[in-house]
C-alpha cells in the first residue's frame, strides 16, 4: 500500500496532522478508538486548549523551540475550529477552556475531519518494524493477526509518550528516534501526584485548599492542594511535579494572599483567650488546623503567645516545606517530561534535520505544557506545523 504520508498515533497530534497535511495518508494506532486520551480529559469535557498559552508555559531543554509552532497556531484558531463545529464551550479558570458538553464531542470532530480528509485510519493495528527506504519508509503492521506492509514519502510519529501505560502508551517514539539517530533526553513522570512515607497524611486525605506551591525551580502555582492516603495531589502538586527533581523540597504557602502574622496578632488583641488550634481553624480547613496546631505544640493561649512566637507561627503556615518520597509515577502521570531532543527537529515543521520525511509531534518531543490545555495546544500547534511541512514536500 503506497501513501505520501503515514502517521502512527491517532491521538490529538496524530489526528490533527491527519486532518491538515494533505495528499494520500495512512492514519495507524494500536488502540480499538482514535483519540482515547482525548475522551478522558478534563474529567470527560476535554481542556482544549489555554487562552494564555505560550512558551513560557513549557518545559524543555530549549525554551525557544516551541515558540515558532505555538505562535503560528494560536488557541483562537483552535477554538474558531470548535466553534465552527459546533461545539459550545466555557472557560473554567486560570484560561482553561472546556467543551460544555463531552470530549467525544472533540473526537467526533477530529475523526470527521480526517474523514473529510480522505485519509485512511486503520485502528488494532501494531507497528512491529519500521526501515527507510531511498526516498521514504516502510512499515510493517499487523491487524488482527494479518502481517501486511505499506510504504510513503513521509513518516510521521505521533505516539505520544509513556503516561498511563495501561492506555497501551510505550517508548516506542523514542525507540524510533534512536534508530534513526536521534537524541532522546531524560523522560520522567510529570503533572504527577507526589508520595510520602505510608501513613504521612492518612488522617488529612480528602482535605483540599487552595496553596501556592513552589518547587526548588520553577514558578509558583496559586492552585488547590489535596491530601490523599499516598501523599499530595491535586492542581498545585500536579503542576510543581513537572520541575521537582527527587530529595528536592516543596515550599507549599497554606495562606496564600494574606499575612499570616497580621491575622494573628489581630486575633490576639481581639480574642486572646482563644487556644491557637481553634484560630487556625477560621484560616484553614478544621483537620488541617489541629494537625499544624499538634505539630507547633504551643501551649497556651494566644494572649500568651509574643510576636516572635506568632512569627514562627506565620512562617508555618507561610512556608511549609515537605520532601516527597517519590511521584505515582506513570501510572497515573498526565505527560511525560523529556523526548526527543529538539535540536534535532526544525522548529518550523516537526521534521528531523538529518532524516529527511521523518516528523515527530505531540507529547514523544521535548515540550511538556503546564496543567490546564497548554499539552492539548501543543498537539495542535505541532501537528499544524508538520502538516505545513508536509503540504510543501
Amino acid at each position: 500500500m503506497n501513501f505520501d504520508t503515514i502517521i502512527l498515533g491517532a491521538g490529538a497530534a496524530g489526528l490533527m496532522c491527519a486532518a491538515h497535511c494533505g495528499g494520500r495518508v495512512l492514519l495507524v494506532d494500536h488502540a480499538a478508538a482514535a483519540g482515547e486520551k482525548i475522551r478522558i480529559s478534563g474529567g470527560g469535557r476535554c481542556n482544549f486548549t489555554n487562552t494564555g498559552c505560550e512558551a513560557g508555559n513549557f518545559l524543555s531543554a530549549n525554551p525557544h523551540f516551541a515558540k515558532s509552532a505555538l505562535a503560528r497556531y494560536t488557541p483562537w484558531d483552535f477554538v474558531s475550529l470548535v466553534s465552527d463545529h459546533g461545539i459550545a464551550w466555557h472557560e473554567k479558570t486560570l484560561g482553561q477552556l472546556f467543551c460544555d458538553g463531552s470530549a467525544r464531542q472533540i473526537v467526533a470532530m477530529l475523526t470527521g475531519m480526517v474523514a473529510d480528509a480522505g485519509a485512511v485510519l486503520r485502528l488494532s493495528t501494531s507497528v512491529t518494524g519500521v526501515e527507510a527506504l531511498p526516498g521514504g519508509y516502510r512499515v510493517v503492521l499487523e491487524t488482527a493477526g494479518k502481517v501486511w506492509t505499506a510504504e510513503a514519502a513521509s513518516l510521521v510519529i505521533a505516539t505520544g509518550g509513556k503516561s498511563i501505560p495501561k492506555m497501551g502508551a510505550t517508548g516506542f517514539a523514542y525507540d524510533i528516534a534512536r534508530q534513526f539517530g536521534l537524541e532522546v533526553t531524560e523522560t520522567r513522570a510529570g503533572l504527577v501526584p507526589f508520595t510520602f512515607p505510608e501513613g504521612r497524611f492518612a488522617d488529612l486525605s480528602g482535605v483540599a485548599l487552595p496553596v501556592r506551591a513552589t518547587a526548588a525551580t520553577g514558578p509558583g502555582f496559586p492552585e488547590a492542594l489535596l491530601f490523599t492516603h499516598r501523599g499530595l495531589s491535586g492542581p498545585a502538586v500536579l503542576q510543581v511535579s513537572s520541575y521537582w527533581r527527587e530529595g528536592e523540597a516543596v515550599e507549599v504557602d497554606l495562606f496564600p494572599g494574606d499575612d499570616a502574622l497580621a491575622t494573628l496578632r489581630a486575633a490576639r488583641a481581639e480574642a486572646g483567650r482563644r487556644g491557637l488550634a481553634r484560630e487556625l481553624a477560621t484560616m484553614l480547613p478544621a483537620r488541617l488546623a489541629d494537625a499544624v496546631a499538634a505539630e507547633l505544640a504551643l501551649p497556651g493561649n494566644l494572649a500568651d503567645m509574643s510576636d516572635v512566637v506568632l512569627a514562627q507561627v506565620a512562617e508555618r503556615l507561610h512556608r511549609w516545606q515537605v520532601v516527597p518520597g517519590g511521584t505515582e509515577g506513570y501510572r497515573t502521570a498526565e505527560v511525560t517530561l523529556g523526548g526527543v531532543a529538539t535540536d534535532g527537529l526544525s522548529s518550523r515543521t516537526m521534521e528531523a534535520r538529518a532524516q529527511p520525511g521523518l516528523y515527530f509531534i505531540g507529547e514523544c518531543v521535548d515540550v511538556t505544557g503546564w496543567l490546564g490545555g497548554y499539552n492539548f495546544q501543543w498537539a495542535w500547534a505541532s501537528a499544524m506545523a508538520a502538516a505545513e511541512g508536509l503540504r510543501g514536500r
